[in-house]
């Protein structure tokens, strides 16, 4: 199977778009990941995809906590910031931390802080299992930023 089939097939599946973020040793490290999902209530945990290549997983990894930032229809900039590798990610960013001390970005419709259950291997990717220690949400969460067919997409009918 042609791998640009493959992920024409895939793109059609609609997803949200989150950023992990946590504190590491020289300050806050953050990517974008669009592989995530709920993984189960009891006990509570969720699921991340993260390339072997990021260079920002080995320093959220090797911390205590990270927080799933669920973005915004608002934070399309911050998606495109997070999914560059290098530099000064969160130069300018407004975020406030967790109770456990990780990045939560500022304007984000949820947040879910977790701490690090296993890590599996799923090919050219990590599957990652956290353990959902907290979750928030504003009362009048926005619209999520949404990803479909290599494009941002949007909520035509939220009812």
């Amino acid at each position: 199977m042609a791998s640009s089939a493959f992920r024409s097939v895939l793109g059609r599946f609609c997803s949200g778009v989150t950023v992990v973020t946590a504190m590491g040793p020289t300050g806050p490290a953050g990517f974008t990941c669009q592989a995530f999902s709920s993984l189960s209530l009891d006990p509570p945990r969720v699921i991340l995809c993260v390339s072997r290549t990021s260079t920002s997983w080995p320093v959220i990894r090797s911390g205590t906590s990270f927080s799933v930032n669920v973005l915004a229809q608002s934070q399309r900039s911050l998606c495109e910031r997070f999914a560059r590798s290098g530099g000064d990610k969160f130069q300018g960013v407004a975020w406030s931390a967790s109770p456990d001390g990780a990045p939560r970005l500022d304007g984000a419709t949820a947040w879910i802080d977790c701490r690090v259950h296993t890590e599996h291997d799923g090919g050219d990717h990590l599957v990652v299992i956290g353990d959902v220690r907290r979750v928030e949400a504003p009362a009048e969460s926005p619209q999520p930023l949404l990803y479909y067919r290599g494009r941002y997409a949007r909520i035509a009918d939220a009812s």
